[in-house]
Formats: structure tokens, sequence, C-alpha cells
């Protein structure tokens, strides 16, 4: 255990309602932590990164730019966004768990860790996974701390799985293109991004594999732009992928942007409303019961005394 953990478990302790903040752009997601509770900080900086196996050990502290800018000497980045990457922090985006819009390409948050230390409800240091990129073995802790807002533990460093950096990433937007066929036809595109009119795609590799794919795929009704459309207001909803083609009809007047392949939905509070109502029903759809009573005894197991980020929970809130 390094010296900067070992603090950050004895500033935590064994009692007390306590937070972990991060750079808090996204503070109040699951709920915003119980007033006046305690914060603490996570350890900060890259502990070492090493390019040829791919991986990085990191404090949970560490804010995303300042961890892509050391990759970035040597080719490589990790699969996570933020809109805000100099002030949003590793573990803070761990404990949120919400993919960026490139989540068809590069896959759920959650892959991208392959060992975490943490800080439990007693005060303890305890470490799950390791680093390295094939671990199948155990039960997978990582992943369940993943979106858990800091309830279950407090992460203090993360070792990452790192990918190289692409020659090129372009995004190109059209009109009437049918969005479904496209994420059929394109090559692992990093997005394809749908509003009900237009349709956004990210591709990202060598140069000459992404011309081939805007000619032979996209055609001339695509053009080219700067990057990623600003999500459709700050609501998520999540679908099945296959769900996405009935959006048009269950979003009422809202607005929203969908991402195809994923089923994310990024919308407004009009859209997000209507989202939670089947088609046809009249009611709201609630979550399953069985899956509140496996939240609450997973969280009861890990911190009985409910002391860790009192007041935020992981289960979606309707609206």
């Amino acid at each position: 255990m390094t010296s900067d953990l070992a603090a950050f478990a004895a500033e935590i302790g064994p009692a007390g309602e306590v937070a972990c903040a991060g750079g808090m752009t996204q503070w109040e997601t699951g709920g915003a932590p119980a007033p006046a509770v305690r914060t603490v900080r996570a350890p900060r900086g890259v502990v070492s990164h090493e390019p040829a196996e791919m991986i990085v050990r990191v404090g949970a502290a560490t804010t995303l730019s300042e961890l892509q800018d050391t990759l970035a000497d040597a080719g490589q980045q990790v699969a996570i966004e933020s809109d805000l990457p100099a002030q949003a922090t590793v573990g803070g985006l761990l404990s949120v768990g919400h993919g960026g819009l490139r989540r068809l390409g590069w896959g759920p948050v959650r892959d991208t860790v392959l060992e975490v230390s943490a800080v439990n409800s007693l005060g303890e240091v305890i470490r799950a996974g390791a680093p390295l990129v094939k671990n199948v073995t155990g039960f997978d802790l990582c992943r369940l701390l993943v979106g858990s807002l800091g309830t279950l533990a407090l992460l203090g460093e993360v070792v990452l799985r790192c990918r190289p950096l692409p020659e090129a990433e372009e995004w190109w937007v059209g009109e009437g293109a049918d969005p479904f066929a496209l994420a059929d036809r394109l090559y692992q595109p990093l997005a394809v991004l749908w509003d009900g009119n237009r349709t956004w795609v990210g591709l990202a590799g060598y140069a000459v594999d992404i011309r081939s794919q805007v000619e032979g795929v996209l055609g001339a009704d695509f053009v080219r732009i700067e990057g990623p459309p600003a999500p459709a207001g700050t609501i998520r909803r999540s679908l099945r992928p296959s769900a996405l083609r009935d959006l048009p009809g269950r979003s009422g007047s809202g607005s929203w942007l969908a991402e195809v392949g994923v089923g994310v939905v990024h919308c407004d509070e009009v859209t997000a409303a209507a989202l939670l109502r089947p088609p046809g029903a009249g009611h709201s759809q609630g979550i399953p019961e069985p899956v509140v009573r496996l939240h609450r005894e997973i969280k009861h197991r890990f911190d009985p005394t409910g002391r860790l980020n009192p007041g935020r929970s992981p289960l979606p809130v309707a609206s």
C-alpha cells in the first residue's frame, strides 16, 4: 500500500458520514450528498504508465486531462470521456459510470478498469482486480464499484487499460439517412447518433480507412463537422437498442439525441417523462422490485451504517 492510500484511508476513518469529492462536475448525479457531510480527497497523480503493457496506474483525484496528456506522449489514451476534462477526475467519472458519446466504439466505462484500490466503510483499504488485460478470475468487484456513486467504497487508486491514439478522428452529419442501416454497414464506428432527422457519425482509425467508409457508406449527403453534437438536455434514459426505432413516436414534443447501437437517450424533461411510459400505457414505468431489493442488500453488505456518500443512490429516479 502506498503512503497516499494509507493517508486517504486514515482520513476517511472507521466512523462518521463521509463523501469523496472530485471535480464535482456531476456532484448531484443520483442525488446530492447529505448537507454538511464531511468530504475527503483521493490521491492524485499518475503513479506509473507501462506503454508496452498498455496499462496505467493513477490516483482517483487525477483530472482526466492530466491523465490523457501523460498518455498522449506515448501515443495512447483511455476510453473515458468528459465535457470538462480539466475539472472532472478519473475517480469521479468512474463512480458515476456514464459512458460518453463514443461508447459504441469504446465500450462501457467499466471495461476500462483492471484494478481498484478503494477504502471501505470500515476505513480499510481493499483491492480488487489485477493489472492484467486478461483477468477473468474471481468476483468482479471492479465492475460493481464503477457506477456505484461511491456508496459502496471510495476509490483511491485505479489501474486502467490504455488504447492507441488513432491516426485520425472525423465526425460527419447528414439528414434523412437510416441510422440503423448505417450502423450495420460501418466498420467499428465511434458513434452513430440520431435525433429523428439528422444522423451524426464518428469514425476513427487510419485516415485512408476513414476515407473509404465516408465514400463507400456515408456518401455525398453527409458533410464533415468539427466534432460530435451537444446532448439534447441533461437527462439520460436507457432503452433496449432496438427500441430506439420507436423514439419519434414516443418522445412527444421534447428534444432528444439517441446513441444508436447503445440505447442511451440524452433528452429534456418532456422526452424523459414520455420514455418512462411504455407505449400504450397510462402509468409510469417503475424499477422492478427485485432490482431495488438487490441494490439495497448490496448497499447494506458493503456499508451497513450508510456512512459513504449519504443522500446518493445509483438507482435511477423517475422524473
